[in-house]
């Protein structure tokens, strides 16, 4: 069998320590509009999984969506949901790798170090007649005290600077159609197109079924596309939320020099004097 990522728990992982102290499930759900993640949480979640809103969990003081918060502002949220930085926290989304690899990654950047990907999502284990509920999880007290790692994150300085001088490769989890400029942006007020120098890698291409490729075809996917992963890489998207699955897999590879950028095309498509390509 082909070698999994070292971040991602099995569904049967799972459900043996559902009671396990130090153990924090976080259903971190996303969808554009017309899916409502929160109602489907209260409808049906892994007994024992709090709710991580990604419109909530973000930086007051940002017009951007889905911008990272301080790590003061995070520890709050984080410790509101019964979680503290040494527990052992699975994240999952509804399909499986769409959202739950961003709370992942942020909650990576806050310092906690055992964090995992649920594989297959709530999608696949409710499919499979696993234990689910709508009752109200009951959170115990918790102090997440945050420690911001900056050098996973990627700024529009940054971002300026790499365009321009190919510091780092960029690679880019959109579709490829707004990746190349044929389909228009889902946020108005955005050009479209790509960063100068950047490669598509369509987040839903490193999955499968909801699980996330074993190790050796995630190394091609990302090879094939494009990247060198002897080379710092940084990786964009839309908003910030499914470039993490890009840096999930490179991240499973062992590639350490990558950073996100969480800005993102809702910030670089915004103005009028970052280079824009498209084709």
């Amino acid at each position: 069998m082909s070698e999994k990522s070292p971040f991602v728990v099995s569904a049967d992982w799972l459900e043996e320590r559902l009671t396990a102290p130090g153990l924090s499930i976080v259903d971190a759900s996303w969808y554009f509009p017309g899916r409502d993640a929160r109602a489907e949480y209260e409808a049906a979640h892994i007994p024992g999984a709090v709710f991580f809103d990604h419109e909530l969990v973000v930086d007051p003081g940002s017009d951007l969506p889905h911008a990272l918060p301080d790590q003061l502002t995070f520890g709050r949220y984080a410790s509101a949901m019964g979680i503290s930085r040494d527990d052992t926290i699975i994240v999952y989304d509804g399909p499986g790798f769409h959202s739950a690899p961003r709370a992942w990654w942020m909650f990576r950047v806050m310092g906690a170090e055992k964090v995992f990907v649920l594989d297959g999502g709530f999608d696949h284990w409710r499919a499979q007649g696993r234990p689910v509920t709508n009752e109200l999880t009951k959170i115990a007290p918790a102090a997440f005290i945050a420690e911001f790692d900056a050098s996973r994150v990627a700024s529009l300085a940054d971002m300026r600077e790499i365009a321009q001088s190919g510091a780092a490769q960029i690679a880019d989890a959109r579709s490829p159609g707004r990746f190349v400029g044929t389909e228009p942006e889902p946020r108005p007020g955005l050009r479209s197109g790509h960063m100068p120098g950047a490669v598509n890698v369509p987040a839903p291409t490193l999955s499968e079924n909801g699980s996330l490729l074993p190790l050796d075809r995630l190394r091609e996917r990302l090879e094939s596309a494009g990247l060198d992963l002897g080379k710092p890489v940084v990786t964009s998207c839309g908003s910030g939320v499914t470039a993490a699955v890009i840096t999930l897999a490179l991240e499973s590879l062992g590639h350490k020099d990558n950073r996100l950028y969480d800005g993102s095309w809702s910030e670089w498509g915004r103005y009028d004097d970052t280079p824009v390509e498209r084709g």
